[in-house]
């Protein structure tokens, strides 16, 4: 009897447990995309994230002087020595571009694809002007200061290592990005997605918003430390 018993007090628990599942189902209720998208950033996360805890282990680790960011990063503007305003320019573009593809994203999905598609190729053109000025960054690096990947003239030799693989895979991002958010404009403009709806807008946004956040951290640990 208290076998039986407690047959039944375990399927009823069960039968709860299924509930509550089926209850809470829209919380799983997402796009093969978009899903496809988080665990492509779940793992891109780590991959950054060992590059950060590699460069932060060469850093201190190393036995020879590590170059001062504010001094390496500086321009001279109107005879102004001026640290890391290129590099504050830059973040600010990226902030500015996380913006504008939030509000891309709600006029998306408000179905205003006018507005939507001006919005997403605002943020590629100030991707474009990120990217461009990593450009200038590293042309300034290599010729003026001759920092190479395989070497330092300036301080410890795994600065040139870490610089040009962790902010050129980011940049590669951003490139990337940049197509992506093209080509979505450009078939949201001329009418693939009206059927189909607009929650590829959040997808690429999703992608934006990361490499966004990717650069927050390099900021961080790179140039301010």
């Amino acid at each position: 009897m208290t076998n039986k018993k407690n047959l039944t007090t375990e399927n009823t628990r069960w039968q709860n447990v299924v509930t509550d599942w089926s209850k809470d189902k829209q919380a799983f209720d997402m796009s093969s995309g978009k899903l496809m998208m988080w665990i492509f950033l779940l793992g891109d996360t780590f991959i950054f994230s060992i590059f950060l805890i590699g460069y932060m282990n060469a850093r201190i680790s190393t036995t020879e002087i590590w170059p001062n960011a504010s001094e390496v990063f500086a321009l001279t503007i109107a005879g102004h020595h001026i640290p890391l305003v290129l590099i504050a320019i830059m973040t600010f573009i990226l902030i500015t571009s996380s913006g504008t593809m939030a509000i891309a994203v709600k006029y998306a999905y408000q179905k205003d694809k006018k507005i939507a598609v001006y919005l997403m190729v605002i943020t590629a053109l100030l991707g474009i002007s990120f990217v461009g000025m990593q450009a200038f960054e590293w042309s300034k690096l290599i010729l003026e200061e001759g920092i190479r990947p395989w070497g330092n003239p300036v301080g410890a030799a795994q600065f040139g290592a870490s610089f040009f693989m962790i902010t050129g895979f980011h940049g590669l991002h951003v490139s990337a990005g940049v197509i992506l958010l093209l080509i979505i404009a450009r078939k949201i403009h001329r009418g693939d997605y009206d059927k189909k709806g607009f929650q590829i807008v959040e997808i690429t946004g999703l992608y934006w918003h990361f490499v966004d956040l990717v650069w927050v951290f390099i900021f961080a640990f790179f140039y301010l430390w």
